[in-house]
């Protein structure tokens, strides 16, 4: 661990160049039985974002809306390349879903592939989205030609650290996600100072990929976190236990990203016992709180430990991690990382500072920290208020800096590392015509970390069934955010000024 940071990047896009440059012939990227060595990984990434400068990205958007794959993975750096802000979408989402994300983000280009066209093709003609890209698969967009040709280059100019690199959108306490705006400069200071506290060995590193592409963990911690270290990226298309194993065990993974949900379906998987680890040399954890005994039953069984981090998409996505070497305290997520500042403050005025051991509000500030919100001029004046990011999480500092998150201060669950926003549900469910009230909140999971309950109270005189509302709410959401379960009841628990007492609510939903 150092406070030092190690080489910052102009931008990733430089920062793939110059993998290119010193270790060309090495394996960059693998995906079922696919390899690029580095040479070809930039010659695709640059044939892809020259055709995107010719159809006018430049300075604009470019939505993505790929599984995990070769073409999503060079897709992401294409869009960087050709001076274009990347829009990745969970491919998973309904059309409902997307609908709002293209609508706010206004993409010049859609990148798509098989599995999502049948959502994606109709909202480009509803939206009027001239240009829409189909990659991979039958009839899409392959690499080959541009691997193949030598004279495939990135195109000119290449993007400043000033240039937006990615609007991520993530959910919003209205129901409406929300796109966090992140430079280049802010993507790739968070890369080294992720770096500084966990440095990899250059040129030797296999990592796997788990996590869905689109999502922030997995770009920094995986898809960007091998290119800086000149390592090979071994790609999953989804998450399979077995297959996890195979490969940890087969491609020699030295670096395991993943979150919670992944760490515990493993353990609990048959054929885990007997497995060889003897490879890994570190799992990261984040995007949703690890439980102690994981942590502990995971680094028994395996001798490889999990470290675990805090941030989030307006943070680069980086705040704080447990540096390799630090002693793991129970329940911690680590310190903050370089060049970046954790304080406590009071829920009420956000600005006196707490001492440790008291719980309020975290806030944050350093170089990683977003732009601001996209279209939310209300809600990034709240959110960022003199040089701080205020998180909306609940948590306490120690003696020694190390911080602790105990609450969250906005209505948001964790469902298997996806943060889902309750109000969200509460609207779906209102637009169906037999629905009076509706409201949902998470309660505690054993194996997802929280998952999504709702209470229903119907219209006089109509009939619809519980059964009926969760096939409804199967249409409308992507499946991480559709309730686990259902009630219908007589009223909803409120408070004395008439607002529902979601205190009360969690008690009842969690009973039920």
């Amino acid at each position: 661990m150092s406070d030092e940071l190690p080489k910052v990047y102009e931008t990733v896009v430089h920062m793939l160049a110059a993998a290119g440059e010193n270790a060309g012939d090495a394996c960059a990227i693998s995906f079922e039985g696919r390899d690029l060595s580095y040479t070809q990984y930039l010659r695709s990434v640059g044939g892809f974002a020259t055709e995107l400068v010719e159809l006018g990205v430049r300075g604009g958007r470019v939505a993505l809306v790929c599984g995990n794959s070769l073409e999503m993975a060079v897709a992401l750096f294409a869009v960087h390349a050709a001076g274009a802000q990347a829009v990745p979408i969970n491919p998973i989402y309904t059309a409902r879903e997307m609908t709002h994300i293209l609508e706010d983000s206004d993409p010049t280009v859609v990148v798509f592939d098989d599995e999502t066209a049948a959502i994606v093709e109709p909202l480009l003609k509803e939206l009027s989205i001239s240009e829409g890209i189909l990659v991979g698969g039958n009839g899409g967009r392959l690499l080959d030609s541009w691997r193949d040709d030598e004279t495939a280059k990135l195109p000119e100019p290449m993007p400043g650290p000033d240039d937006f690199a990615t609007l991520q959108y993530t959910g919003g306490t209205t129901g409406l996600p929300k796109g966090v705006n992140i430079t280049h400069g802010q993507m790739s200071v968070n890369l080294s100072q992720r770096e500084a506290f966990l440095p990899t060995r250059p040129d030797d590193e296999t990592v796997i990929c788990i996590m869905p592409l689109f999502h922030v963990f997995a770009s920094s911690m995986c898809l960007h976190l091998t290119a800086y270290c000149r390592g090979r990226l071994v790609i999953l298309a989804r998450y399979r236990p077995d297959v996890v194993l195979d490969t940890i065990e087969h491609e020699n993974i030295t670096r395991l990203p993943a979150g919670p949900t992944v760490f515990n379906g493993l353990m609990g998987f048959e054929g885990f016992a007997g497995r060889n680890f003897s490879s890994l040399v570190t799992a990261y954890s984040g995007s949703a709180p690890l439980p102690e005994e994981t942590l502990k039953q995971w680094e028994e069984l395996t001798g490889c430990p999990i470290l675990e981090g805090y941030g989030q998409s307006e943070a680069g996505p980086v705040l704080t991690y447990v540096a390799e070497g630090d002693v793991l305290k129970p329940g911690s997520v680590g310190r903050a990382i370089p060049e970046t500042e954790i304080q406590i403050v009071d829920t009420d005025t956000g600005t006196k500072i707490l001492p440790p051991g008291e719980q309020g509000e975290i806030r944050a500030r350093g170089p990683q920290i977003m732009s601001g919100y996209r279209n939310r001029p209300e809600e990034t004046a709240e959110a960022l208020r003199d040089g701080w990011l205020y998180t909306g999480d609940i948590g306490e500092l120690d003696d020694e800096g190390i911080l602790y998150i105990r609450d969250r201060k906005k209505d948001m669950a964790i469902v298997g590392g996806y943060n889902v926003y309750p109000r969200e549900i509460d609207e779906v469910l209102f637009a169906h015509p037999a629905v009076l009230e509706a409201a949902a909140v998470g309660v505690p999971d054993d194996y997802r970390g929280e998952v999504i309950r709702a209470l229903v109270v119907v219209k006089p005189g109509e009939l619809v069934t519980e059964e009926a509302l969760l096939v409804y709410c199967q249409e409308n959401l992507a499946k991480y955010k559709v309730p686990a379960m259902i009630n219908i009841v007589d009223d909803i628990p409120k408070t004395t000024v008439g607002k529902i007492d979601k205190k009360a609510l969690r008690e009842l939903a969690t009973a039920k």
